[in-house]
């Protein structure tokens, strides 16, 4: 089987979508970039099965010009195949992608509006906040194109009035990510309890921004 350890390795990080209760029961997908029969695409969580059940030959693989429709594998891949499709033609450096129901940040984006820099740590998502992408229906190209442009010079967003999504070099990566953001909106729901919390100035973000390219270095 074509690229065995990057399908256990989507596996091990969907059963921790459910573990650390970043994205309960069935909600959330996972995808990685790969490559197969000189094509390249991602291989991605199937549509609608449990991650407890999943084996390595559920994962579907996708090219970057395939249609979910045209896809010969047995299983659909996730209804959101498109953004993450369309997160690797234009993040470069997308290898790696989680998007999350989390429970803090899809009550965040219920609210459709951006995380300000209430706290230096949204710098993680790579801007001076944390976008979010405007509602559209799950699975559909406007819902791609409103995540693609909160993805905009970031790593992270909300998805309004549907959780979040996080790309990053590795699932290593990304996973920590969409850990960070789920921690931020948690943060951020709880400030928002005692009032209009203190927000940082653009030019301290730009500081915290430049220090934050090597903070796991540190």
């Amino acid at each position: 089987m074509k690229n065995l350890d990057k399908r256990n390795k989507i596996i091990e990080y969907s059963l921790k979508l459910n573990s650390t209760n970043l994205s309960p029961l069935r909600s959330g997908n996972i995808s990685l970039r790969a490559r197969e029969n000189e094509n390249d695409g991602y291989l991605i969580t199937p549509s609608g099965k449990k991650y407890e059940t999943l084996k390595p030959d559920d994962i579907v693989f996708m090219g970057l010009n395939d249609e979910a429709e045209n896809n010969d594998s047995v299983n659909k891949p996730s209804s959101e195949w498109r953004f993450h499709r369309d997160i690797y033609v234009n993040k470069k450096d997308a290898h790696a992608i989680v998007h999350a129901h989390s429970p803090h940040a899809t009550a965040v984006s219920s609210h459709g509006k951006p995380i300000p820099p209430f706290h230096y740590m949204i710098a993680l998502a790579g801007g001076e906040d944390i976008k979010c992408a405007d509602y559209a229906t799950f699975g559909t190209e406007e819902l791609s194109s409103n995540v693609i442009k909160a993805l905009e010079n970031r790593s992270a967003c909300l998805m309004s009035n549907h959780g979040q999504v996080a790309f990053g070099k590795n699932l290593d990566d990304a996973f920590e990510l969409a850990q960070e953001i789920e921690n931020i909106c948690h943060q951020y729901t709880i400030a928002l309890k005692l009032g209009q919390p203190k927000i940082l100035s653009f030019e301290e973000m730009k500081k915290v921004l430049d220090k934050a390219k090597n903070y796991k270095k540190e």
